[in-house]
């Protein structure tokens, strides 16, 4: 029965990425009402994250927020769906994307990157940028391990212009083969989610402790790779503008802690300027800091 499920979810999801996107926005609203007011999806999560994060904002500001938030969340996940069907040229009319000169300045060096992305917009439609750029795309991601089906139909989804999917253990490894490989890549982290209780990097973000994944930071002084972050702006519904910063050009000439607080600093910003469009149902703040972890100070 669950096999049945959950290829009955794949071929729904086929399904649905057919429709125009007139209906996908009339099914995205019916999923707000859904999780919203009827299924209260993460409900309490998403409040406590929001009223730690801006101490300053009043319950209605966080209401406010709250509802944005879900409608945004109900949108991503049929651009999601939608992203399987799309072509080149709704992509490309829903889609800009800025800077790739960074790109081709560092490929045409022979070198590969890192690129530190966050869960911020949609951060789903990014593999489609590796048709504009030369480097190999190589996208970070968690496996889904309940829906082994519904895995293969987003893995397809996101490597149909040619980008990689690597798992999340995997991603040191392909950074180092990389480093000296004939092609150079592009190695994609959206390093702004839960790690390990044992994250070796803790800092204050957003008010609060948080830990954040090392590897960046790790793989940077290790293969001396710039680092550049990626932030993606949503100016309309399902449309979105894709800007690429700089952040350490020569990792080998700064501390290991520099390059995370670069990217915290940086993702914080954003996050402060557009709350709504961030990933608040995730239990970021699960884990506590443990006493012989240091803290580093921003």
């Amino acid at each position: 029965m669950n096999s049945f499920g959950d290829r009955f979810v794949v071929v729904l999801c086929k399904l649905t990425a057919r429709l125009p996107f007139w209906v996908i926005f009339g099914l995205a609203d019916i999923f707000y009402v859904f999780l919203y007011y009827i299924v209260g999806y993460r409900r309490k999560v998403v409040h406590e994250n929001l009223v730690r994060s801006f101490p300053e904002k009043s319950p209605e500001e966080i209401r406010k927020i709250t509802k944005k938030f879900y409608h945004h969340l109900s949108d991503i996940g049929l651009e999601t769906i939608k992203f399987s069907r799309m072509t080149e040229k709704q992509i490309d009319d829903r889609l800009k994307v800025h800077n790739l000169d960074i790109y081709e300045e560092y490929y045409n060096q022979g070198k590969s990157i890192i690129v530190l992305g966050m869960h911020h917009n949609n951060w789903e439609w990014s593999g489609s940028m590796q048709r504009f750029i030369k480097s190999q795309f190589l996208v970070v991601y968690n496996p889904v391990r309940t829906n082994k089906n519904f895995e293969k139909f987003l893995l397809q989804t996101r490597e149909r212009f040619g980008a990689l999917s690597i798992p999340v253990n995997h991603s040191v490894r392909t950074a180092l083969s990389f480093n000296n490989a004939e092609r150079p890549g592009g190695l994609m982290l959206a390093a702004d989610q839960t790690p390990p209780a044992n994250s070796q990097f803790w800092t204050t973000f957003l008010n609060q402790e948080t830990a954040f994944f090392a590897g960046p930071m790790k793989i940077a002084i290790k293969t001396n790779q710039p680092v550049i972050m990626h932030h993606t702006r949503k100016v309309g519904r399902s449309r979105y503008e894709v800007f690429h910063y700089k952040l350490i050009e020569n990792p080998a000439t700064v501390k290991p802690e520099d390059i995370m607080m670069a990217y915290v600093t940086k993702l914080e910003e954003i996050i402060k300027a557009e709350p709504e469009y961030w990933l608040w149902s995730h239990r970021r703040w699960k884990h506590k800091r443990p006493a012989n972890i240091e803290m580093y100070e921003r």
